[in-house]
């Protein structure tokens, strides 16, 4: 078997810094270890591009005029795959298709948009989700369809972090910290660590999805405790190196309808530090019953300043709360998991178009 594999990122950057030990695997959603479980992969030659109609040109065309055969499209996200979606649901396009959907399937309030969106999802064939409430929600609109949907255990690239652990097993955690990009909550997280005087590090890009945080963090003046640094490009494994040297990883996020964090958190895990996150209920981990941390009720900046008091006084529960991270990733969220989980859903989907 062997599937064409597309990305919406720089795949073939990835893919080669994966080579070198340079890029954790997880980021390319278990294409680097489908061949272990008998299915060949074809990477999608990446080409960057601001039009989305020039984008969804391009990738059609790299599709249609793939020289290889492959029985199916895996595919990390569907943007830029609309055109050879809307050919699957046309019957012009015999291959299945099978994506990661990132957020709940929803009706649009605009008709012929709607009308366009039903045509679409009977284009794809199955469908991976991060957690039961996107599914659940995705179940709210008559385009959803269970059969084509399943929870995949979206999980770190162990091995790499045991790398860059192993390579800095002598650092002194210190500190909090705050990675990602997309969707953070900046107002509340600075006011309560400029309230308890903890050194916080923030990592993030200056514009993610409308917020530009270089005005928002410029607005909001932090105090001395709060370090700013604004990244650029895609660095996972420097950035997992300043999450090792901390003590204990924040995720504070807007309130939003699919799992945003997730990213920090699966890496978190892997590292063996304990988070306290805003209660994103769409994650499939429950952070407080599972004991790897606390989570906080949205934009309640009263009670990330007392969790903060509080933990701080209590390194042993950081320390308790760390080692059940690295046991629940070792268990479940972890690229092993997920690949085996990924693979048996594409054989099983590519068997059954043969036999139409």
């Amino acid at each position: 078997m062997k599937v064409y594999f597309y990305h919406t990122q720089d795949l073939n950057f990835i893919y080669r810094k994966w080579q070198e030990g340079r890029f954790p695997g997880h980021f390319l959603y278990g294409a680097t270890h489908l061949p272990k479980y008998g299915i060949d992969v074809i990477m999608h030659k990446h080409k960057a591009f601001s039009s989305n109609l020039r984008r969804m040109i391009y990738v059609t065309l790299q599709v249609l005029t793939c020289k290889q055969h492959f029985d199916a499209i895996y595919a990390t996200h569907w943007n830029g795959l609309e055109l050879i979606i809307f050919m699957r649901a046309l019957h012009l396009f015999n291959r299945p298709i099978i994506i990661w959907h990132h957020q709940p399937i929803v009706k649009s309030e605009n008709s012929i948009r709607e009308l366009f969106a039903k045509l679409f999802y009977k284009g794809i064939d199955y469908m991976f989700f991060f957690s039961e409430r996107l599914i659940q929600d995705s179940l709210k609109s008559e385009k959803a369809d269970i059969n084509k949907m399943q929870i995949c255990h979206w999980g770190a690239d162990l091995d790499c972090y045991n790398r860059i652990m192993e390579e800095n097993k002598d650092v002194t955690h210190y500190g909090y910290i705050s990675t990602g990009k997309e969707r953070r909550d900046m107002p509340t997280l600075t006011r309560a660590f400029s309230a308890t005087g903890h050194d916080l590090n923030i990592y993030i890009t200056t514009n993610a999805c409308g917020d530009n945080y270089v005005h928002i963090l410029n607005d909001l003046r932090p105090s001395s405790n709060i370090h700013i640094n604004f990244i650029k490009g895609l660095i996972p494994c420097e950035l997992a190196l300043k999450v090792w040297q901390s003590q204990c990883v924040v995720i504070c996020c807007q309130e939003t309808n699919y799992t945003v964090g997730l990213t920090t958190l699966v890496e978190a895990l892997a590292l063996g530090l304990p988070v306290i996150a805003t209660r994103n209920s769409t994650y499939p981990i429950n952070i407080d019953k599972e004991g790897i941390g606390i989570t906080i009720p949205y934009y309640d900046s009263v009670t990330w300043e007392k969790v903060l008091r509080q933990i701080s006084q209590n390194p042993e529960q950081l320390q308790e709360m760390g080692k059940k991270a690295r046991q629940l990733a070792e268990k479940t969220y972890n690229l092993e998991q997920c690949t085996s989980e990924v693979a048996q859903a594409i054989k099983t989907i590519i068997v059954k178009n043969n036999k139409k």
